[in-house]
C-alpha cells in the first residue's frame, strides 16, 4: 500500500508527488517510456532492493514481471516514440522527427535558435522521420539499412534515407520499422526499396506510429 493517489486526476501525466510505497519513501513520476501507463520511482539507494521487493511482493497475484531495454525499444517503436541517437544524430532538428511543437516561438533567444534558422535547414530535401511496413510482413529490416527511391533492385539508384529502428512487434504481429527519409512526410504511402547483400525488401512509407496514436494507453 501506499500514500499516494494514483488516480489521473490527482496525478496527471508529466507530474510528480513523494510520499510512501509499501512503507518506503519515494518521488513518484508519472511518465512513460514506452506509451503505457507508466511510472518512475526514485527511493534512497539503501530503500532499493526492499522497494522492489515489496512491489514484485505486492504484485504477484496480478502476474507482474519485470521486462529489460529491448522489450521497451519495441513498445516505443510501436507507439512511433523516437530515441535520441537512433531517430536523431547532429543532423536532425526538430522539424524533421515532427516535433515542431517543441520549438518556442515566443523566447527571444535559445540555444540552438540560430542553427534551426539557418535557411538549408528548412529546405525539401531534408530527411524527416516516418514508418516502414515491409510489404512480406515478416521481413524485418536490418537496422542502418539504405533506403533507394521506387521499386529498384539494380544501379543506377537514388539513395534516399535509411532505418533508425526495426523490430518485430509481438502486438502487431508483423514487422515494424521508422527511417529518416528525405521528403519523408510528403511520400506517405510510397512504396520504396532497400537492397540487401542477397535480396531487396520493399516498404511502404507510413506514419511513424502504428499503434495508439491517440496515447490512450498512458492515460487509461
Amino acid at each position: 500500500g501506499g500514500d499516494i493517489d494514483l488516480d489521473g486526476e490527482a496525478l496527471p501525466f508529466m507530474t510528480m508527488k513523494e510520499g510512501h510505497l509499501g512503507g518506503y519513501p519515494v518521488r513518484l513520476f508519472r511518465i512513460s517510456f514506452s506509451g503505457e501507463l507508466s511510472f518512475e520511482l526514485a527511493t534512497p539507494a539503501n530503500y532499493g532492493q526492499g522497494l522492489w521487493d515489496a512491489i514484485m511482493a505486492a504484485g504477484r497475484e496480478f502476474g507482474i514481471a519485470p521486462y529489460g531495454t529491448e522489450a521497451l525499444h519495441v513498445l516505443r517503436a510501436e507507439k512511433g516514440f523516437m530515441v535520441i541517437g537512433d531517430e536523431t544524430d547532429g543532423t536532425v532538428t526538430p522539424h524533421d522527427v515532427g516535433m515542431s511543437w517543441a520549438v518556442s516561438r515566443k523566447k527571444a533567444d535559445f540555444i540552438g535558435k540560430r542553427s534551426l534558422q539557418q535557411s538549408f535547414l528548412a529546405g525539401p530535401d531534408r530527411k524527416q522521420l516516418v514508418g516502414l511496413l515491409t510489404e512480406n510482413p515478416e521481413d524485418v529490416l536490418p537496422n542502418g539499412a539504405y533506403a533507394v527511391a521506387g521499386v529498384k533492385d539494380k544501379p543506377p539508384m537514388e539513395m534516399i534515407g535509411h532505418v533508425t529502428s526495426s523490430y518485430w512487434s509481438p502486438t502487431l504481429k508483423r514487422s515494424i520499422a521508422m527511417a529518416l527519409i528525405v521528403n519523408g512526410r510528403a511520400r506517405m504511402g510510397e512504396t520504396i526499396s532497400f537492397p540487401l547483400e542477397d535480396r531487396v525488401i520493399r516498404a511502404k512509407i507510413t506514419d511513424p506510429a502504428f499503434y495508439d496514436k491517440e496515447g490512450a494507453r498512458q492515460n487509461v
